[in-house]
Formats: C-alpha cells, structure tokens, sequence
C-alpha cells in the first residue's frame, strides 16, 4: 500500500468482507489464539486484547447479503441488523468466532443475545449491561465487574490471564488508534475535500475486523497523506450527521448525502471507535478501574447511553459549534428506537438555538436514495440561499 488509493481500496475489502478473513488468518498464525465478535455501539475492547483476544466488530451484511433465515427469527417492525447479523451466524460465516459480546444498546440487541444462547452458537455469549448510574464507586465499579466476566471467559479459551502491564499496554494502543481518527477528523474539519466521508468510513470500519496493530500502521500512512493539500474544494456546506450509531448505513447513502452538497465533518457511524473523547491512563495500578472511568466521563453522547446529568441535545450542539458545521441530518434505521426516541428532544433543542436541521430514516439495505438524495441537496441549497437566517427543515 504505497499510496491513499491503495490503502482506501485495502480497507474497504476488509471492511466489509463478510467472512471475516483476516480475524481467521489472524487466529491461525498461533495457538490458543482467541476472536470475540461484539456487536454496536461500544465495548471497551482493550480487555479483550490484552488477555491475547482480537475484537471483531459484527455490524450485519447491510446490502451485500440477502435475508432469509433471518426473517423467521424476527418481526417486521423491529429494525433490519438483527436478521442480517443471524443470516451471517446461520450462514457460518463467523464460524471461526469464540465467543460473542452483546452491548446494552435496546431490547431487540438484548433478545439477539438470547438466541445465539439458544442456538448455542459460540463458546460464550455475554450480554453485557452498560451502567446507567455514573458515579464511578457506583456504575463505574459495576462496569469493572462486567469486563471482569468477559475476561475470564477469554481466559478459559486461551489460558492467557489478565495483568496490569498487558492491560495498560493494549490502553495505549487503542489510545493511539483514537487519536489518529481524531486527527482524520480535524483534518476534514478544516479540509473536508482531502478525503471524502465514504473513504473515511471504509479506514475505520477497517479497523474493527483487523489487529489494532495493523490499523494503527495504517491510519499513520492515512494522516500522512491528507497533511498535505490534496483535491479541490467544493461549493458545499458542512453538516453533522446523528443517529447513525448502530445499524449502518448503505455505503450508497453515505456516498450520496455528499454528493448532494454536503462535507461530513462529524458522524457516528462507528461510534465505537470514537466512544472515548481523549486519553485512557495507561499507566495506572488499576487499568480496568481506568476503562470504568472513561467511560463514565469521556464517553460521546448516544441515544443508547442513559445520561439524564449530561443532556445529550447540548452535547451533540457542542460538536456543531467545535466543527463549524451549518446544520445536521438526523439519519435513523427505521425502528431504531433509541434514535427515533431521542430525535424530537434534539429537534426541540434546535429549534430553540437556531440550528438547523432535517432528518430521515433507512435501512441497512437500502439501495434507493433518491428521495434522501433531493432532500439533502434542498437542504444544502437552502443554507447557502439564506445562510444568515435560522431555518430547521423535517420530514
């Protein structure tokens, strides 16, 4: 990989290469090796590194696989990710997958964790409750114990035990990996045409199915290229994207929201790998209690943290003002209840400050975007055409 194309072209072969190749080829370089498949939003995945584990994040098979086993295991009205993820378990393309990790993210990830129980697919399945109290010698203690249970479950499989100097170690690595994305994300604050939304996505996502190793090398050879003035600007305005934090878009989508006038500069499509706003200590006596307290205090806002001290409508307001951004799309999968609960509360609040808005819904395996498409590009021209006046626009 010798130069941008080639990376951008290496990372989206592995960002969506549904059976998982390297986490297999990974696991098969040495024994006793162990792959831990996690599903959205977040899970604090140096715990599993550091007891010789790799994370892989599952997000379903969007557009490029057709459910049908799937659907007999789900109702209609709930949102599409679920059925993808057990068409992909059912279709053995995880097959070389210990264990599984189910975030607290809402009811339908909670009840997939009981199937794959059901199915028994996996050595381990763990579902694992998030704190909704966030004093850290409360939820913060409750955490630690939650990814106590997820390393000895690891342990088990691999025989590798947990130590402070391992656990700091993989802290460090998973610190550079989040500021390197930082540094993606600055750089497209001020020079969004560098790198288009889409390529940023396939470098990220790439880094959920890899070792962090590996990624690391590769965001490095990212962030070099895009220091310097590449591509041309555009006549487009800068948006926020909210909502998108589990079930993925079609990279379609992602490409059009672009091409109809507008510059991504902050996103949540894989919020995962941004959960955690700066620096975890990596040089502590006691690094899980370190994981516990990031994420009590430097988590991002998402619809599926229950953070009632710390109103997420402000928090999302604050990203809008530190990007400089003109407005927000409010993107939601359909029946994504999280998203789809929490969108009028941030609609008030922007009414209230001025920030304008539009909002639709998708589906991972959405191949349509016209529609979408025309509403944002009205959206965008609307900004330029009368930028000095507050306008909020909804479906």
């Amino acid at each position: 990989m010798n130069n941008l194309a080639e990376i951008i072209a290496a990372c989206k072969d592995l960002a969506f290469d549904l059976d998982f190749k390297r986490a297999k080829q990974w696991k098969e370089e040495k024994a006793n090796r162990v792959v831990v498949g996690y599903l959205p939003i977040y899970f604090p995945r140096e715990v599993i590194h550091a007891v010789g584990g790799l994370p892989v994040a599952i997000f379903g098979g969007g557009d490029r696989k057709q459910i049908i086993k799937g659907d007999a295991y789900y109702q209609s009205y709930i949102c599409h990710i679920p059925r993808s993820v057990i068409e992909l378990v059912l279709d053995k393309h995880t097959a070389h997958f210990d264990g599984y990790i189910f975030p607290s993210i809402c009811d339908v990830i909670r009840n997939l964790s009981g199937i794959f129980k059901q199915q028994n697919i996996g050595k381990f399945v763990k579902y694992m409750d998030f704190p909704q109290n966030f004093l850290p010698q409360v939820g913060g203690v409750f955490l630690q114990q939650e990814m106590q249970h997820v390393v000895d479950y690891i342990t088990e499989i691999s025989g590798e035990k947990l130590t402070t100097e391992k656990l700091n170690h993989s802290i460090s690595l998973y610190n550079t990996n989040r500021r390197l994305i930082e540094f993606i994300y600055d750089i497209r604050e001020k020079y969004p045409w560098r790198l288009s939304i889409e390529d940023v996505y396939h470098i990220i996502r790439a880094g959920t199915v890899i070792p962090v190793e590996e990624h690391n090398e590769i965001l490095e050879k990212v962030c070099a290229f895009i220091d310097q003035e590449i591509g041309k600007p555009q006549d487009k305005i800068k948006v926020v994207i909210s909502g998108a934090f589990c079930e993925q878009p079609a990279i379609g989508l992602i490409r059009a929201i672009e091409e109809a006038g507008c510059y991504v500069v902050d996103d949540d499509y894989q919020l995962g790998s941004r959960m955690i706003i700066g620096d975890i200590d990596d040089k502590t006596d006691n690094p899980l209690e370190a994981l516990s307290n990031a994420y009590i205090k430097q988590s991002q806002y998402s619809s599926s943290i229950y953070d009632i001290s710390n109103p997420k409508e402000y928090r999302l307001a604050k990203i809008v003002e530190k990007r400089k951004a003109d407005g927000v799309i409010f993107a939601s999968a359909s029946f994504c209840d999280p998203s789809l609960l929490d969108a009028p509360i941030f609609q008030n609040a922007f009414d209230r400050m001025g920030i304008r808005y539009i909002a639709f819904q998708y589906s991972e395996n959405i191949n349509q975007f016209k529609v979408i498409k025309e509403q944002v590009g009205a959206f965008s021209d609307s900004i330029k055409l009368w930028e000095d006046e507050p306008m909020t626009v909804n479906d």
